[in-house]
């Protein structure tokens, strides 16, 4: 675990350590967004310390050109990377001449804080100059009620002394990717007008590759009381305006600034002018406090449908609700073209838009705490990526759709060929999503129309990708990398192996419960469908008979086998610290593999299956993935190991707040934030849907008095409550519905508590 920044706090953030050693992993822990756009916590008079800022826009992303040493046939022909946008937080802060700045500047009593509840982050600190002192206080928030815009205010309290207070809100266009080469910028500027509402238009920087190019444009209105407007700002890629004041001893002066952002993805560049102006205009209506209280107003209804309350532990309530907050704050379902990326609007590190952690870790979480359109928008973004996936396979030489381990657009846009080419178990958490979605929701019109289209393409890949081993008689899946990305191109990894082996059996199914008209437009033959049959039965899964296990590919065995305890402390995490070539010699497990694929299918397995499993691979993880706690936390509860169960929930909930793995200053780790509460729901709850209904196998941690949670399903909106003796299922809306309890079945007509003790 690293070093810990930010108090504990149920429902908010706050520190106030402001040193450079802490400023990246402030600025992380800090970020907000609204779906159309996000940023980092950066300060909006700037720091002159060691900081990272950083702006992003939904969807808008650049394709920068693979570099590698020796191209080979098939790697993608460009990097796809999220890019730092305009600025539009900036407001620089002079006091009797000098630029305020708390890396440099003295500076006392000062705090961050980011309400968990509605996403407001304020900050405030005494700032000395000479005889002066001034209290300066900032709030910001994007607003969920009108997602482009972006609301803040500053007040400037005189301390002591008559300090001369001069404000510049701006626009800033200069600004560069964390990764950018030698400083190269994305951006040209194409509009720029600093009077009456200050816009700044920038386009993306013609690319090679036929993608889009993309122009944002933003727009500020401001209103000061106590200042006096004394110019504009107007140079390249800048534009603003300046405001000053000198204040007496207990005077407030306050800047109130409004930002409104779009881009050519929704609005075209002809219109943006009129768009944004009209979007300041409507915001003029309300007051700061107004736009506020409406803004929360909507994050309320999102946490009727998704809190969760830990009871007796402060930082077990912060890590969920912190992580549950992060992730509606990134994706809340109202744009299909969008996903989720690994690190949403926190950072630039990975680059892509998509990657398998949606299908895998996020579908199950957003279909139980939000409508089914938002886990459907999800699937659709897939479906409408078929050609593009259809594409990747081509590159590989392969029938069916490959989808991308890394996209914006549905093509690979991954630099790393252990990734790009062998990191196909991928396409099979896309199939188990649409499993997922059609089994928890009960509407099979996703699975029957565009799913199965997906299904199908995805077989097709599969049955050309694997080969027949004549001398075992089955089908095998060489050169590969299964989920603990810590070993590359290995032979028959358990993992892919089976799901390969059940997508085939799924699809084959689907199409035999379709009409014969539909079956007969998706073009499948008979003879095809059969072959997918003879696959999956005849697929090689490797086994130990003697330890009892999946072998989680051919050698494995073959390493020396020892447990994370014989890594010396200072070696870890082993990726900061041992060679690549050393990590995957060894057999130290990245994340789940054998045990992602027995926490997927679960009930192909015995409890002694479960065990065996777990107590092989567990003590080999050093769980370096952000996905790794969560799926190892619900096995221990399926297994009845709850303390264990434990401390990986407390890793997985607080990895970034802890900062576990020593990397939360590259940003937020967002498609992994599920974990918490699919180790609380799966885990401690064990909540499965079997048959099309509810089922709970609960328990309560030890060190909790309790827990609750509220999910939705097939049409009700169930409130679930567990204590060490008792589980409460409350319907708050819907019709009666049956719900199985350790082997029984209990009506839940309004509130149901049943006795745990000697049931579970």
């Amino acid at each position: 675990m690293g070093e810990r920044v930010f108090d504990v706090e149920p429902y908010a953030i706050t520190t106030t350590r402001l040193d450079d050693a802490a400023m990246r992993v402030i600025e992380s822990m800090t970020s907000i967004g609204n779906g159309h756009m996000g940023m980092r916590g950066n300060f909006e008079e700037g720091y002159g310390g060691d900081t990272h800022p950083g702006t992003y826009i939904a969807g808008v992303w650049f394709p920068d050109k693979t570099r590698v040493g020796w191209w080979k046939n098939g790697y993608p022909e460009y990097f796809g990377k999220v890019i730092n946008a305009v600025g539009i937080i900036a407001v620089g802060i002079t006091v009797d001449g000098e630029r305020v700045d708390l890396h440099d500047g003295d500076h006392q009593n000062a705090s961050i804080r980011l309400d968990l509840r509605n996403g407001l982050l304020t900050r405030s600190f005494d700032y000395r100059v000479g005889t002066s002192v001034v209290r300066l206080h900032f709030e910001r928030f994007l607003s969920l009620v009108t997602p482009e815009l972006c609301l803040q205010r500053i007040r400037v309290t005189a301390r002591e002394g008559t300090p001369k207070v001069t404000l510049t809100p701006r626009l800033d266009g200069n600004v560069h990717n964390l990764d950018s080469n030698y400083g190269e910028s994305f951006w040209e500027e194409v509009v720029r007008i600093p009077a009456g509402d200050p816009q700044l238009s920038m386009r993306t920087v013609p690319n090679p590759f036929g993608t889009p190019q993309y122009t944002v444009t933003a727009s500020m209105r401001t209103a000061a009381v106590g200042l006096e407007h004394a110019g504009i700002i107007d140079r390249r890629l800048e534009v603003g305006e300046r405001y000053t004041g000198t204040l007496a001893v207990g005077a407030t002066a306050e800047l109130v600034k409004t930002s409104a952002v779009v881009t050519t993805r929704d609005v075209d560049e002809t219109a943006h002018r009129d768009t944004v102006t009209s979007l300041l205009e409507a915001a003029a209506a309300s007051t700061f406090d107004e736009h506020l209280a409406a803004h929360t107003a909507v994050w309320e209804q999102r946490w009727a449908r998704a809190e969760v309350r830990i009871e007796g532990d402060d930082e077990a309530q912060q890590g969920i609700q912190f992580n549950l907050f992060q992730l509606f704050s990134t994706y809340y379902g109202e744009d299909s073209r969008l996903n989720i990326g690994p690190k949403g609007f926190t950072g630039e590190k990975y680059g892509g838009a998509t990657y398998w952690d949606t299908e895998a870790y996020l579908v199950p979480l957003y279909l139980a705490v939000s409508e089914p359109a938002v886990s459907r928008a999800l699937l659709t973004y897939r479906h409408d990526q078929l050609p593009e996936a259809q594409h990747n396979a081509r590159q590989q030489g392969l029938a069916g759709a490959l989808f991308p381990m890394v996209t914006f657009n549905g093509v690979e846009c991954h630099n790393e060929w252990e990734i790009t080419f062998e990191e196909i178990h991928r396409n099979g958490a896309i199939a188990f999503a649409i499993r997922t979605y059609t089994e928890y929701t009960g509407d099979r019109t996703y699975l029957e129309g565009p799913g199965i289209e997906v299904l199908v393409e995805i077989s097709r890949f599969w049955a050309d990708r694997v080969h027949f081993a004549q001398a075992r008689g089955q089908y095998m899946l060489h050169g590969v990398t299964g989920p603990n990305e810590y070993e590359n191109n290995v032979n028959n990894n358990w993992y892919t192996n089976y799901l390969a082996a059940w997508v085939l059996r799924y699809t084959a199914q689907t199409l035999g419960e379709l009409t014969v008209e539909r079956a007969s437009a998706l073009g499948v033959a008979s003879a095809e469908q059969q072959r997918w049959q003879t696959i999956a039965e005849r697929m090689y899964l490797p086994t130990d008979a003697e330890l009892g296990i999946n072998v989680q590919h051919d050698t494995f065995l073959d390493k020396d086998l020892r447990s994370v305890e014989t890594i010396p402390v200072t070696e870890r995490p082993i990726n900061q610290n041992w060679s690549w070539d050393r990590i995957l010699r060894s057999c130290f497990i990245k994340q789940a593999d054998v045990l992602q694929g027995m926490y997927l299918f679960e009930d192909d397995f015995t409890p002694d299956d479960l065990r065996r499993n777990f107590d092989f691979y567990e003590p080999m993880t050093v769980h370096e993935s952000s996905l790794s706690a969560s799926i190892h936390s619900i096995v221990a509860s399926s297994i009845g190991r709850p303390d264990k169960a434990m401390e990986l929930y407390r890793r997985t909930a607080r990895l970034d707040l802890d900062n576990y793995n020593n990397d939360t200053e590259d940003g937020l780790h967002i498609t992994s934030m599920s974990g918490a509460w699919l180790s609380i729901v799966q885990g401690f709850a064990g909540m499965r849907v079997r048959d099309g209904a509810l089922s709970f196998r609960p328990f309560c941690p030890e060190d909790w008095d309790g827990f609750s949670f509220t999910i939705g399903f097939r049409g009700r909106v169930l409130g679930v409550r567990v204590t060490a003796t008792t589980l409460t299922l409350t319907l708050r809306s819907g019709d009666p519905l049956d719900v199985e309890v350790a082997g029984r079945l209990h009506r839940v007509h309004g509130e149901v508590e049943i006795a745990l003790e000697g049931v579970c």
